[in-house]
């Protein structure tokens, strides 16, 4: 089992919306209180979560919903060349948003797997492990 996962955007929205899926990234947060798991987000994919938070609610609530987050031990991964570069290979693939292919680069990086429900990571699966939430896959 790994020992890290990255979250994307949809995870935490579920997690943050408590939709489906929500159990199992509460799960994942647990263990990264506990040490167990190391759990990263990209600031790009952060970024996703906030401005789509932000359209629900207010920006003051996706402020809280971020600050939320950060508070919760959740590894907020700066973007270098590297990942960017990593990002924009993935992008060339097709099928993916950049932002999505952040998410991706930081699960190959860190050899972590990806915390989805977007059927999206499809396109990416031989390259990342995926661990589909939500019913998703």
């Amino acid at each position: 089992m790994p020992t890290s996962a990255v979250l994307d955007s949809f995870a935490l929205l579920a997690f943050l919306k408590q939709e489906p899926g929500e159990q199992e990234v509460a799960g994942l947060l647990r263990q990264s209180s506990e040490g167990e798991l190391r759990v990263g987000i990209t600031v790009v994919n952060l970024g996703e979560v906030w401005y789509r938070f932000a359209r629900l609610h207010s920006d003051l609530k996706a402020d809280q919903a971020v600050h939320k987050l950060k508070a919760l031990e959740v590894e907020v991964i700066e973007v270098d060349w590297a990942l960017t570069r990593r990002a924009a290979a993935y992008k060339k693939l097709g099928g993916l948003s950049f932002a999505d292919c952040y998410a991706a680069a930081l699960a190959k990086h860190w050899g972590a797997m990806l915390v989805t429900g977007d059927p999206e990571f499809k396109h990416v699966e031989k390259e990342v492990q995926i661990r589909w939430i939500g019913g998703k896959k």
